[in-house]
């Protein structure tokens, strides 16, 4: 929940010009959904993305001040992030209305971008994996092989968002590869090779090199980083040469 629909459209036209070529790095900009109308307009002669922070998983109804899958195509939105931590914890979204998420933003033709992750708590007691493991598989239950090779997971350690700690490189891709040998299980190997696995979690320019150079780790999920321009391309440069 950051800019106005002004300072948003300011930050879109200086970044466009800047941003990598398609072909090396996909680059979206997941903005609050007062602004996806006019930013999808200010983008489209560039190779920048608008994603949406998150969606309600009915087609319409009585859901006052949410917003549909339908609604966000019809803007021209391309992503939309499902399960962020920030959503879990201050607005009780669950592992099933994830999966019904995830479900919707395929239906409509989305690319859903899934979070997962542990608490501090979960990650000193031992059972990262298990809890992220199990995120996985209830996140895309009933999903397609082709849909899977299409999603894009995010691993965002809870304890790691906003707090100025990160994992370590070597911590990240194992967690990464735990997500990857969960799809091929559930799957195949080869659909497992497809799906794209970013990492969240006080990504920055000074650490995103390291990150990007992990066997697992595809891309990067970023907050505050993000938010200025000049910090916004350098991830993205970072992410053309990896």
């Amino acid at each position: 929940m950051y800019k106005t629909a002004t300072e948003a459209k300011e930050f879109v036209e200086k970044a466009k010009g800047l941003v990598p070529d398609a072909e090396k790095v996909d680059a979206v900009i997941c903005a609050p959904a007062l602004f996806l109308s006019q930013l999808v307009i200010s983008a489209e002669t560039s190779p920048l993305q608008i994603g949406a922070q998150t969606m309600h998983e009915e087609k319409e109804g009585a859901f006052t001040g949410e917003v549909s899958a339908a609604q966000l195509v019809d803007l021209g939105v391309k992503y939309v992030i499902i399960g962020h931590s920030e959503r879990r914890q201050y607005f009780n979204e669950t592992d099933a209305s994830v999966n019904k998420k995830v479900h919707a933003a395929f239906a409509n033709g989305l690319t859903p971008l899934m979070c997962v992750g542990e608490t501090l708590e979960e990650r000193e007691g031992g059972s990262t994996s298990q809890i992220v493991e199990d995120q996985v598989e209830k996140g895309i239950a009933g999903l397609t092989e082709e849909q899977v090779a299409d999603l894009v997971i995010a691993y965002e350690p809870i304890w790691a968002i906003g707090t100025g700690k990160t994992a370590t490189a070597e911590d990240a891709n194992e967690v990464c590869g735990t997500i990857r040998k969960k799809v091929a299980a559930l799957y195949s190997e080869e659909t497992a090779e497809k799906v794209r696995i970013q990492y969240g979690g006080s990504v920055k320019p000074a650490n995103i090199e390291e990150l990007l150079g992990m066997d697992h780790i595809d891309g990067a999920l970023v907050g505050g980083a993000s938010l200025e321009v000049e910090s916004f391309v350098k991830l993205l440069e970072a992410g053309s040469n990896a």
